[in-house]
């Protein structure tokens, strides 16, 4: 069965870029265009691997985070940021809040797969 990823990016071409880049390697994708579309979405699929914008119009990344971290149905949920931020202690503040992971775009095509796949494996 593919793991199933759920990919909160407000950017159309990122999201179709992080979508068939990790459908061609064998994930079931799905995508959020915002911050609360994220949330609801990650409630209700309860996805092995949440791939989350940070910097977006309305509920921000962080935010959604946050939330999905401090609920009881979703605390458990792997959720690694994709930003643009790379200010020094952007990492350490994303990682303080609940985040898994941290990866800054532009995103490395070739490396998302891999990165991927050890973050999902660092779940099981």
């Amino acid at each position: 069965m593919a793991h199933k990823v759920l990919i909160v990016e407000d950017n159309e071409n990122n999201r179709c870029l992080f979508r068939d880049i990790l459908t061609f390697h064998g994930y079931e994708v799905t995508v959020a265009t915002d911050g609360q579309e994220g949330v609801d979405m990650a409630r209700t699929l309860l996805p092995d691997l949440v791939l989350m914008d940070i910097q977006m119009p309305g509920m921000d990344g962080l935010s959604a985070g946050i939330i999905l971290k401090g609920a009881a149905g979703t605390c458990g949920l792997k959720i690694v940021a994709l930003t643009s931020f790379a200010m020094s202690g952007d990492r350490e503040k994303i990682l303080a809040a609940g985040f898994d992971g941290y990866l800054s775009k532009p995103i490395n095509t070739r490396e998302l797969p891999v990165l991927v796949k050890e973050w999902l494996e660092e779940k099981s």
